[in-house]
Order: structure tokens, then sequence, then C-alpha cells
């Protein structure tokens, strides 16, 4: 059988076949040739592929350059021929056909060449850019190395990966697979300088909190609850870095910020995953109406960093051109559900229209949470612009400053894109009496079944009766924001290892 012939019957033979085909063939190699190639430290790679496409596409159809590159990649797929073979070349950004020539490389390394090497091989290259005569840029390879070997075969070779639990549990084989899935995560990683770039400007200094907690504290979640051995104690994976950072500002840090993951016990979907990116940022003197225009900003940047402000979300384009709606919970509700707040005047009218909209109540609800679950059954997924939403009552907000002209309401804000939340600030409660009785408030909803209910905190609320300045804070899920600005359907498709269930 002749190595063309090998290559044909491996591309029709299941994985597992051709993981054998592939094992001896390595054996043979290192019997044959005296050649290990996963003993081979390093290549000197001088230009990446992305060189040679910037410095040579002015070459016309049939011409050569004079000078050399030296490059390295992984060979996607091969033509082999009798004197002459064509293969590409693919390394992280861009991919060029390599041209593989009897009379150039000798007889002893052509031969080598067609025997040995395989699609899904990592080779370093030396050779001469040239376009060929139908007008592709190519390197005319005079020299080469097999640097690795690969023992299976490349996923979907002409069609790309498709499957997405695969792409999700092997996500090395969809990013080898799918170059537009490495740009998203180039573009997370610019996405996420931007951030940073921002709190420079702002003279903000970025911190590191604690992952693990005796408390599982700054928002309303389920957490992961972990023991610790040593100390006998339970400890929680944080929901958020909320309370440790606003510790900080009591202790004259000023302007912090801090990205890091938090954890949350909760449901996956294409808007949650239990493990998940987020950036808080908390400054001294500042109030919620500064943080909106700092979310603002960020997200702006962000656009700016990844290709521009007007952005296509699964065929919907996003105008991210500030500035951006602002309005009050009770504004949207009245325009999309048709239920003006400010007429209602007692809890027991606002119980009787939430269940005349078919939205169910408990007994003794508060007209103002009952704004709150109709704002988020009828108004959430219809602000697809971005828009800050702001006035949020005092019961959804455990740790927010109340509006002190009107004290059922908290100066809070959320922004919101494509119906999902993208960013949570307030002006931070700094008062510890109010504190404390919102934490009880929160315990006695604990005690009565809501396993979300904030936590009582008492070494905060210690924090807090030392003094913490007027402070605003402010969250951002940053994977949400990568999704928006990378049309990803899914949060999962902008996490590299998404969380899966063991296969069964």
């Amino acid at each position: 059988m002749t190595p063309h012939d090998e290559v044909q019957l491996n591309s029709e033979a299941p994985e597992e076949e051709i993981y054998r085909q592939r094992l001896e063939k390595l054996e043979r190699l290192r019997k044959e040739e005296g050649y290990n190639p996963f003993r081979v430290e390093r290549w000197t790679r001088e230009h990446p592929l992305s060189y040679v496409v910037e410095h040579y596409s002015h070459l016309a159809p049939d011409e050569h350059a004079d000078s050399f590159v030296v490059t390295a990649g992984r060979i996607m797929t091969i033509r082999r021929h009798g004197k002459a073979s064509f293969a590409d070349l693919e390394d992280e950004t861009s991919r060029l056909q390599l041209y593989f020539q009897l009379d150039a490389l000798g007889e002893a390394s052509y031969d080598f060449f067609k025997k040995w090497v395989d699609p899904g091989d990592f080779v370093g290259i030396k050779g001469h850019p040239f376009r060929t005569r139908r007008g592709e840029l190519s390197i005319h390879v005079v020299e080469f190395k097999l640097l690795s070997k690969t023992l299976r075969p490349l996923p979907e070779k002409w069609h790309g990966l498709k499957d997405t639990e695969i792409r999700y549990r092997r996500r090395y084989l969809d990013l080898l697979a799918n170059p537009e899935v490495r740009e998203v995560f180039r573009k997370r990683a610019l996405i996420i300088e931007a951030v940073r770039e921002c709190m420079r400007r702002h003279d903000t200094v970025e911190v590191e909190t604690p992952v693990l907690s005796p408390i599982a504290g700054g928002a309303t979640a389920r957490p992961f609850i972990t023991y610790h051995n040593a100390l006998g104690m339970n400890l929680y994976l944080r929901i958020a870095t909320e309370l440790y950072l606003k510790r900080l500002i009591v202790g004259m840090m000023g302007r912090v910020f801090e990205i890091g993951k938090n954890f949350r016990n909760e449901g996956v979907d294409s808007m949650h995953n239990p493990e998940f990116t987020a950036m808080e940022v908390y400054w001294a003197y500042a109030d919620y109406k500064d943080m909106m225009d700092l979310t603002e900003e960020i997200v702006v940047a962000c656009a700016d960093a990844v290709g521009g402000r007007r952005v296509v979300y699964q065929g919907q384009e996003i105008n991210f051109e500030p500035p951006f709606r602002r309005a009050t919970m009770a504004e949207l509700v009245k325009e999309h559900a048709g239920v003006d707040f400010s007429q209602i005047e007692s809890d027991e009218e606002a119980r009787e229209i939430a269940r005349r909209l078919g939205v169910e109540v408990e007994a003794g609800e508060s007209k103002y949470s009952i704004l709150a679950e109709l704002f988020e059954e009828f108004v959430e997924e219809k602000l697809v612009q971005p828009t800050f939403v702001f006035k949020y009552p005092v019961e959804v907000s455990p740790l927010a400053k109340r509006d002190p002209e009107d004290p059922n309401f908290t100066n809070r804000f959320e922004l919101f894109i494509c119906g999902a939340e993208v960013a949570n600030a307030y002006s931070e409660l700094n008062d510890p009496i109010d504190q404390k009785e919102r934490f009880l408030e929160q315990q006695r909803k604990r005690q009565a079944g809501d396993e979300e209910a904030h936590p009582y905190d008492e070494d905060f609320v210690m924090a807090l009766e030392y003094g913490m300045p007027p402070t605003g804070g402010l969250g951002i899920g940053i994977d949400r924001l990568v999704m928006f600005l990378t049309d990803s359907r899914s949060i999962r498709d902008v996490m590299l290892f998404p969380t899966m269930r063991p296969k069964g």
C-alpha cells in the first residue's frame, strides 16, 4: 500500500481505526527513520503566517520572492502527487498553502514528507513566498521539520466541528477546527483589557479578594458549599465580590476593582453557567449616577475594542452609540404592561392586578415587590437596545441606598441588553443601622424557606460601623457582554470550558 492509498483509507476509517493505524505508523517512523517527533524541543518561528500575508500579498501571479520565511503551524490538509505536493498550513490566526517539490527538497526529504507527514501534524517550514498562477499566496518549501505527530484525525475534515456537545466538552477540537471560535476568545481578551484600561484611566486599583468565604454574601443566590478540614468549618465559593470590596473602601483604598470568577449553584441555560466572570468596581465619594456614566464608558470602550458600536446580535442590530436610554422601572412597567403604579394605592390592589395579568403572587406581598415581578415578567425581554433601568424597590435591593425622595425605592440601576441584565449598580448603603435591619429582614425570608435570601453578615455590619464614605458600586457580567459583542448565541460559546453534565 502506497502512502497515498493509506491517506485515502484513513479518511474513511472510524476514528479508533485511524488511531490504531497512526500508532503503528509512529512506531515504524521510529524504527525505520530513527526519528521521534515528540523529542523535538523547539523551532525558531521567525515569521507567523500573518507576517507572510502582510508582507507578501503584493506578489503577482507566478511571482516568487527572493527572501526566505521561517514559520510553523499545523498541517490541515495534504494533496499528494508524484513529484510535487500541496498542503494547507494553519497557525493561530492565518492559513497558507505550502508547495513541496522533489527538486527543491531532494529525494530523501520529499519522500519523508510523503511517507510520514499527516494532516494534523505540526511542522516547521523554511521557504520562499510566491503566488501561484491561479493567484493563491503560498510558500515554496525548501526545508521542513516534523515537530509533532497527531494520532487522531482532525474533526470533520471538510465541514468543521459542528456538534455542540463535542464542541463544549472537547474545546481543543472546537478551537482547532473552527478559526472563528478562536477569534471569539481573542475578542474576549480585548474586551477584558478594555475594561482594565478604563479602570486605569480613572486611577482605580485592581485587587484580589477571597474566593472561599465563611459567608456567601453580596448577592441573592444559592452558593456552593465546601468543607475545610483543618478549620473544621463550612466555606462557600463566593457568589459576588461586593462585601469584601466595600470593606476596602472602609479601609481608605479609595477606588478599587476586581475581575474574577463567581460561583452560583443554580441552573444552566443560554445565559447562566455555575461559574462565570464578573467585574466589580467601587468608588468612594461617588453615586449610582457616576456608575451609570462609568458603565456606559466601559461598554462603549469594549465595543470599540472589537470592531465598532453597531453590532449585529443573532440577526438584530444593537446600537452601542451613547447615550443609552435611561428609564425607571415603574415607567417601563407602565409602557409594556399598561400598569401605572403611581396610581395604585394599596398592596391588595397591586396583588389583584398581578393576578389578573396571570402573575402568581404570595399573600402579604407589597406593591413594590409586585412591581419588580411585573417588570421581570413583561419588560425585561423587550429591552433589546442598551437600557439603564433605575429606581428599584428596597425589597429587591438589600445593599443599596434608599432614594431620599422616595424611601420605598433605592438609587440602583441595571443595564439590560438583548433582554438580559449585563450590569447592576447602586449608591451603596453605608448606614450600618439600616443595613443591619435589611439583613435581619433577609434572614427572616431565609427562615421562611427562601434559600437565596442574603445571609446576615455581622462583620460587614461592623465594618460599616467604622464608617464608609458615600460610595458608588458597579458589577458587570463579562461573559454576557462578550456574548453580545461577538454574536454568540449562548454563554457557553464565550467560556473556554463551560460546566457540563458528566457523560453517562
